[in-house]
């Protein structure tokens, strides 16, 4: 076996993202994930690709723009080198108003949209009534409608990623050794180890639970409404979730939250209150301290490079990070946000 130029740890969204932008540059690459490919927050079921609220303008929320905007070529091109389907979709997303102190304020951020997303695309305020039995309900009879917001399957959106590195003339494995610059992407279980090593919690592991429906619509947008995705894939299926727990006993069993999560689903939108439950899914999301990526130089093997955190936004995130990794990684060029770097997260403490 070559010896790599890059080794990630982890083959989750991350890893495999990184991974990928690098192999795109000529590197070799080799992935070493002991559990297998998507096998832990990344092998999700929801997808959600959602961006932050256009107003009161952010690094963090141009990072987040120009990685959605990315994401209209970024998967595509995987597509192409994998010849798999990730279940990629630029179909939008809709939000109930149930407040109507609350329209004003939505109707505020149209020019704010404008202004810091540009003609990429749009934020507006509709009428329940244009979107039909797909509206979801709404208080004020009125919706906010964003065309920035996409979808993925996590799943077939990472294997698809690892078919492509392959393809590239990459590596993945669950064992061997590690040449050349590596790259730290093990997620949760990554965030515990560097805490214990430091003696300061500087991340952790939040379980979401989530399920997969019955019901072919996968031309709609996306739905959000008190704090629950509801998501409709390329394949003919929905994906509803997730829970945030950061207390809990099993890893990857799913329990009675998760039934009352259906259960609340399919009370706010009426339109899946038949659909059969088809899949049910528990996993661990890295959360890092600052809720930001954790990005840059390893805080405690110096000679190393992070990627991890990015907790409910990893997708979202994923194929900007490749690219400004790939950069730092091989290159030496620092494009991070400083509010990304590990140093950061570290100094929040």
């Amino acid at each position: 076996m070559a010896t790599a130029d890059v080794t990630i740890l982890g083959a989750g969204v991350f890893g495999l993202s990184i991974a990928f932008c690098c192999s795109l540059r000529g590197a070799r690459v080799r992935v070493i994930d002991p559990s297998g490919v998507g096998k832990g927050a990344s092998g999700g079921l929801v997808g959600a690709l959602a961006p932050h609220t256009p107003d009161l303008w952010l690094p963090k929320k141009q990072f987040q723009l120009e990685s959605l905007l990315y994401s209209r070529s970024f998967w595509p091109e995987v597509e192409a080198y994998s010849e798999l389907s990730t279940g990629f979709a630029n179909n939008g997303r809709l939000q109930p108003i149930n407040e109507e102190r609350l329209v004003s304020l939505a109707l505020s951020r149209i020019s704010d949209a404008k202004e810091n997303w540009g003609d990429k695309a749009i934020w507006e305020v509709v009428s329940s009534s244009q979107m039909g039995e797909w509206a979801p309900p709404s208080a004020t009879g009125q919706l906010i409608y964003d065309t920035l917001s996409a979808h993925i399957h996590p799943l077939q959106a990472v294997k698809a990623l690892a078919r492509a590195i392959e393809n590239l003339g990459g590596v993945i494995t669950t064992a061997g050794a590690m040449h050349g610059a590596i790259v730290d992407a093990r997620g949760w279980q990554g965030l515990i180890e560097i805490s214990e090593t430091l003696g300061q919690e500087v991340g952790n592991g939040v379980k979401g639970q989530a399920a997969l429906l019955d019901f072919n619509c996968p031309d709609r947008p996306q739905l959000f409404s008190d704090g629950l995705h509801v998501v409709p894939h390329l394949d003919g299926t929905v994906a509803i979730g997730s829970t945030s727990e950061r207390y809990f006993k099993s890893t990857v069993k799913t329990d009675k939250k998760l039934d009352e999560l259906i259960a609340k689903a399919k009370k706010l939108f009426p339109v899946l209150k038949d659909a059969l439950v088809i899949s049910r899914w528990a996993g661990i999301r890295p959360r890092a301290f600052t809720r930001a990526p954790m990005l840059g130089r390893h805080p405690v093997n110096h000679d190393w490079f992070i990627a991890n955190g990015g907790f409910k936004i990893g997708f979202g995130m994923a194929p900007k990070i490749g690219q400004v990794m790939a950069d730092l990684v091989l290159d030496g060029i620092d494009r991070i946000p400083d509010d990304f770097l590990a140093n950061a997260s570290l100094a929040s403490r």
